[in-house]
This record gives C-alpha cells, structure tokens and sequence, in this order.
C-alpha cells in the first residue's frame, strides 16, 4: 500500500546554482522549504588532463536563497551519491560509453526503473529497509512482481 509520507520538518533543498532550480523549487514548494544554493568555483590545475577531466573546484559560496537553511547542511554531498548511485547503476550516465539511449523516451523508462527498484525494492543497508519503507510512503517489502502488477493496472486506465 502507497501513502503520502508525512514530514516532521520542513524540508531543505541544497541545490548547486542555476536559475532554472529557483524556478522549479518555487513552483513545487513555494515558501514552504528552506532553500540554499552551493556556487562552485572551478578553475584549471596546471599540467591536468584537458581532454576527459573537469575542471577542478577550487571554492564554493553558500546562499541561502529563502526559508532558514541550516549552514552546516548546504552541502552537496545527498545529490552527488545519488548521482553516483544512478551512474553505477545505469551505465547510460557513463561518459565513454556504447550504452546510452537513443530516444530520450526510452533514457526516461531506465531512470523511472532504477528508481522505482531503488526506492521500493532494494533493501539499503545502512536503513535495513527500502527508502519508500523508511519515509512512510509503503508498509511492505515490494518485489518486481508488485512493480509490474502496478504498471498493469497504471496501462488499463489510460
């Protein structure tokens, strides 16, 4: 069973700067969230590949764009993992690699899968429980099979 999670806080996004993150975070959350922004400063290392290696961070500014984020929160670190996990995990996120898709609707399908699997079928463990389970959003354990019995019925009402 699905539920809406309920929060005890209000949330914190930390989101590297760009504008299009101002307009989306308003949109979703209005003023309800505290909301910081980490600009990173990159500059080149001397004598460093050019070819496949970013330019090396040499500082970051925090702002605190609204709300009251916690200064010692604006990090970073929570997106970079995921972004880490999801490359890991789907190669398609890989630079250098044969294995990305061709149709932007299909790279949609492989994220919405490893999310899904990530979120409600893994078992993390440092949790010992699936993330869906750790926020309150289901009360069991799913499996493929209650991935793909979901989707049915999702496909029936369209």
């Amino acid at each position: 069973m699905i539920s809406s999670p309920t929060f005890s806080a209000t949330p914190t996004r930390i989101i590297v700067a760009g504008t299009a993150y101002l307009i989306g975070v308003a949109g979703s959350f209005g003023d309800s969230v505290d909301y910081a922004q980490l600009v990173k400063i990159y500059g080149r290392e001397p004598g460093g590949e050019r070819r496949y290696s970013p330019p090396a961070c040499i500082g970051a500014v925090q702002n605190a764009v609204y709300g009251d984020p916690d200064p010692a929160h604006i990090s970073t670190s929570f997106a970079e993992r995921s972004n880490l996990t999801m490359r890991m995990n789907m190669r398609r996120f890989t630079r250098l690699t044969n294995a990305f898709s061709k149709k932007v609707e299909n790279h949609a399908h492989a994220v919405a899968r490893h999310m899904m699997y990530y979120n409600f079928v893994r078992i993390h463990k440092t949790l010992k429980i699936t993330p869906a389970m750790a926020a309150g959003v289901t009360d069991k354990l799913w499996e493929i099979s209650d991935v793909v019995t979901m989707l049915e019925k999702w496909e029936s009402k369209i």
